[in-house]
């Protein structure tokens, strides 16, 4: 009887774990079904529609030497080799000049049928010639209806209403990082290109601009596909390829584009009024560190930190002080990124609150947006400094600001000579610093520093706020 038992109990095992392994067979398959399914079987209905929207755009720039190239931004494709080494030198040394036409390949887009089409404005810059050629083979004359350097966009527009079809927008801000994504162009030339991959990252500053939020995909990208549309799988324009990362000039799988939300704002100014107007606020701002947030006493790094205020400029007239943290513009939570991108698409004009976080307490104050202007003028600064513990220090005077690149206004000890050894140097203070406030108490003369420096214990901390050139504002701890 227990033999039985024994095998009744080891039979109802086997079958329980062979019902256990055909359910985890069955959940591996659909598990496999399921990823599978996720990847499109094919692009072809996908290409078939979008590639007539899709053009190549050729420019042609008048000059002495030099021959073809590629969409520069990319820089030299061929990597440090001439593509054209070998072939005779058209203005031999000590010979007359010549003139040259030199060639210039990207992609663009066709938004309407009006004949309007996006592409890059490295591709089309200073341009003498833009021909712009269909994917049925047409090609016309373009001109340039208007360009924004800043976000390396430009307005083109051809007459030709007939064979053109347009490429609809979409929504680049609903993408997610692993989503399917196609790219459309004419790298190195080659004509309606259709190459596929993910969003890798989205909001990649590249360094490209003041308004970098690049999308990031490993779609193959290359010379040539500038000014090209990164397409989501409904054929929707999500991205305008712009860059690539790469020490040869050739496709690493590291791509970047601009987000079509940011670009249509955009694009519909240059089509309406031939140019770009932004708002401006007045200030020069940094993000936040780790010691500059601990310094203000904020639990998280977000927030824009205000190093100089222009003089009466909108901030200026609304109260906002240097050394003011930006927490919030509009209603939304902002970095430094976000608060420039904030006040440059918000309408000329236009009242907007702006919450700032000074000595610990939030503020709200209302500022009045007025266009942008490029300009060089002086600046309004309210930092702080101090110092000692074998520095050498003096107050900053104008001649000196001027000559280390700060504003001629600008208030501060300046730190002469650091003593090697001393406890400001192993601080890491160093020659040229700014020296603006002492546990948070603003220091404008030697004295005022020796003051504040005189009220910490010995043994305790110092916090001292520096501002140093190329670096901005930075918090550095002397023991005292």
């Amino acid at each position: 009887m227990r033999q039985r038992k024994s095998f009744r109990t080891t039979l109802l095992v086997l079958v329980m774990a062979g019902a256990l392994l055909g359910s985890g067979l069955q959940m591996a398959t659909a598990s496999k079904e399921s990823t599978v399914r996720m990847i499109p079987e094919n692009f072809s209905d996908l290409a078939e529609t979008v590639r007539p929207g899709v053009v190549n755009v050729r420019t042609v720039i008048n000059t002495t030497g030099g021959g073809p190239v590629f969409d520069h931004f990319f820089g030299n494709p061929f990597g440090d080799r001439n593509p054209f080494e070998g072939l005779p030198n058209p203005s031999p040394k000590g010979g007359p000049e010549r003139n040259f036409k030199q060639q210039s390949l990207g992609s663009g887009f066709v938004i309407d049928r009006a004949g309007y089409i996006v592409t890059n404005n490295h591709v089309i810059e200073n341009a003498d010639e833009i021909k712009v050629k269909l994917a049925n083979g047409k090609e016309f004359d373009a001109k340039v209806v208007g360009r924004d350097p800043k976000t390396d966009l430009a307005l083109i527009k051809i007459d030709e209403t007939n064979d053109l079809a347009s490429l609809s927008m979409g929504d680049s801000d609903g993408l997610r990082v692993g989503t399917w994504v196609v790219a459309v162009g004419s790298p190195f030339g080659l004509e309606q290109t259709v190459t596929a991959g993910i969003v890798s990252a989205k909001g990649r500053v590249i360094g490209a601009g003041p308004y970098d939020d690049f999308i990031q995909t490993d779609a193959s990208i290359n010379p040539g596909n500038s000014g090209g549309p990164l397409l989501n799988m409904k054929g929707e324009v999500v991205g305008i390829n712009t860059a690539i990362m790469s020490r040869s000039g050739g496709n690493n799988g590291v791509g970047f584009a601009i987000p079509i939300n940011m670009a249509k704002g955009i694009v519909e100014q240059l089509k309406n009024k031939g140019e770009v107007t932004r708002a401006w606020l007045g200030v020069g701002i940094q993000d936040l560190t780790p010691d500059l947030a601990a310094y203000y006493n904020m639990k998280d790094q977000k927030g824009a930190l205000v190093t100089q205020v222009y003089e009466g400029d909108p901030a200026d007239k609304a109260g906002i002080k240097a050394n003011d943290i930006i927490i919030e513009a509009a209603g939304n939570k902002v970095s430094s990124r976000d608060l420039s991108r904030t006040i440059a698409s918000s309408p000329v004009g236009e009242r907007i609150p702006i919450t700032i976080l000074r000595d610990g307490k939030e503020k709200t104050l209302y500022v009045e947006l007025v266009k942008r202007v490029d300009r060089d003028k002086p600046v309004k600064v309210g930092l702080k400094s101090s110092g000692e513990l074998g520095l050498q220090i003096t107050a900053l005077d104008p001649e000196t600001a001027k000559q280390v690149g700060l504003p001629e206004d600008e208030k501060g000890v300046f730190v002469t000579n650091v003593q090697p050894g001393s406890k400001g140097q192993i601080a890491g203070i160093q020659e040229g610093d700014v020296i603006k406030e002492v546990n948070r108490q603003v220091v404008n003369t030697p004295n005022e520093m020796k003051e504040q420096i005189n009220k910490v214990k010995s043994g305790d901390t110092a916090q001292i706020l520096v501002k140093r050139a190329r670096a901005g504002m930075i918090v550095v701890k002397i023991t005292v």
